[in-house]
């Protein structure tokens, strides 16, 4: 009775009823191990034999009833041996190291040991044969030339990326309201597919001082035209003899006597280029009629000899767009009436009173005529190329802007001039407030590449001005290989050079990480 209620005895004796290390104690729970076998229907013990399943028909007892399993707090079975492990997700460390590796050799030979070796060589002299510590670091701030480049370096960090920044930010928000956007986006932009080489060939023929050649001076040239003076005869002067009627005075020409209206006056010059003269028309006299003063203001040189000195002779050139001035009382006086020459030298001053009146030629018809600005002289050369520089990188600008631009929620700008705000207040209030994240990205860019011009500087500044035009990375070059053949203080410079790039650069990638976090 008490082996049909305890069930069958185990076959391993007393040991079978001790519990196993580690197990806790209640119903055995079922496991892989004594799941019956499909092939011979045998169920392995504890010990691992094999009992058949139906081994209650030669006992004559029933199979006890499988105990449902029940979860324990005790550990977990382990695993068998032959259960598969999770599939590894990517590539194995191996691949990565592979790849990887070609990569790491390169920023390894072309950035980290140059790096390393140009603050290594920095603290030699310029052999590289004795150790002189920090005194190349303080030649920087010692040599005149060097303080001039960290000033003009100055110059550029302040001026280039404000004007880049403000370009691009103007462009890319009217072409938002134009019709050819894209066109202008395209032309815009293009400068960017010239290299800085390239650029600096180009603004170097652009700044020519002749009007003939450089762009610049001949729009110059042309304005001036339009809005200046007549013409001008720099090397005009009077006849330096008693006969002459006209005398020089301060600069200008006027008459040794005085006229009266309704007379004629001569005003003969010498000295002028007859190249100045090749279209000129042939002088004439001028009647004077009633109430004015007339006369002709001519070459008074007859090529090949001849002619009368102080007339008007047949084949003697008049000089155009010359300025006449009637003064009343004396040289010094007021100025009653002005008129300016015709092709053929004549001129007629009316609307004069009565009286006597001194002519006079002012000093304007004998300054040098405009030839607009000398763009590559000391004095503007850094400015040239300042604007060389914003002609290259303002599409550059508006592109990143555009983008930028194009992803500001149109609801708050309709909402501001539904409100009443002004198109102004919508830019100042909203749209550059929404767009600082990327104008400051583009502000930190354009410094960093400000830092490192050397292209534009090397090809546009011509080499009796390039001292003045220096920045720190043409310095760096012309100290090392440019001549001066001290690479000790070229890698100081390089160093130097780093250091001031570096604070912008890790400014710039936190920027981007805070972007995409």
């Amino acid at each position: 009775m008490t082996e049909r209620l305890d069930g069958p005895p185990d076959p391993r004796g007393d040991d079978g009823d001790a519990v196993a290390a580690g197990s806790s104690p209640g119903p055995r729970t079922p496991s892989a191990e004594s799941a019956p076998d499909p092939a011979t229907g045998t169920t392995p013990d504890a010990a691992g034999n094999a009992s058949d399943a139906s081994a209650g028909s030669g006992t004559g007892a029933a199979a006890p009833p499988a105990v449902p399993s029940v979860a324990t707090a005790g550990p977990a079975a382990p695993a068998a041996a032959g259960t598969p492990k999770a599939p590894r997700l990517g590539p194995s460390p191996v691949m990565a190291v592979l790849f990887l590796l070609p990569g790491v050799v390169l920023l390894g030979a072309m950035v980290i040991y140059p790096i390393v070796y140009s603050v290594f060589r920095s603290l030699y002299d310029a052999g590289g044969e004795n150790f002189v510590g920090a005194e190349n670091y303080a030649t920087i701030f010692q040599d005149a030339s060097t303080l001039t480049t960290i000033r003009n370096n100055l110059i550029w960090v302040v001026v280039a990326p404000l004007l880049v920044t403000t370009l691009g930010l103007i462009f890319a928000v009217l072409t938002e309201r134009i019709r050819w956007a894209t066109a202008f986006k395209l032309i815009v932009f293009m400068p960017m597919a010239v290299s800085l080489m390239a650029s600096g060939v180009i603004f170097r023929l652009v700044y020519e001082q002749d009007p003939d050649r450089g762009v610049a001076n001949a729009v110059l040239s042309s304005v001036r035209g339009v809005f200046g003076s007549g013409e001008s005869y720099p090397d005009a002067r009077p006849r330096e003899n008693d006969q002459s009627p006209v005398t020089a005075a301060q600069g200008a020409v006027v008459t040794k006597g005085s006229a009266k209206p309704g007379q004629a006056v001569l005003l003969p010059l010498v000295g002028v280029k007859p190249a100045d003269l090749a279209s000129a028309a042939t002088a004439r006299p001028a009647p004077p009629g009633p109430g004015e003063l007339a006369g002709t203001v001519w070459f008074d040189f007859t090529q090949g000899g001849g002619g009368q000195a102080n007339q008007v002779d047949g084949t003697e050139k008049g000089l155009a767009g010359m300025t006449v001035e009637a003064v009343r009382g004396g040289p010094g006086g007021e100025v009653a009436a002005t008129a300016v020459t015709e092709a053929d030298g004549t001129f007629r001053l009316t609307g004069l009173s009565p009286g006597d009146y001194t002519l006079r030629l002012p000093r304007s018809n004998f300054e040098a005529s405009f030839n607009g600005l000398s763009w590559l002289g000391p004095a503007l050369i850094t400015p040239a190329i300042i604007g060389a520089f914003v002609w290259v990188w303002a599409g550059f600008a508006m592109v990143l802007i555009a983008a930028g631009l194009s992803a500001i929620p149109r609801d708050a700008l309709e909402a501001a001039r539904i409100d009443g705000a002004t198109e102004w207040q919508v830019f100042r209030r909203i749209t550059v407030p929404l767009l600082s994240p990327v104008l400051l990205v583009v502000f930190v860019t354009m410094i960093i590449n400000t830092l490192k011009v050397f292209d534009l500087v090397f090809v546009i500044a011509p080499g009796s001005v390039q001292p003045q035009a220096n920045v720190i990375a043409l310095e760096m070059w012309r100290v090392s290989f440019g001549g001066g053949g001290n690479q000790g203080l070229g890698s100081a410079l390089a160093i130097f050079l780093l250091v001031l790039v570096l604070p912008f650069m890790i400014l710039n990638i936190r920027r981007f990480r805070r972007d995409n976090q």
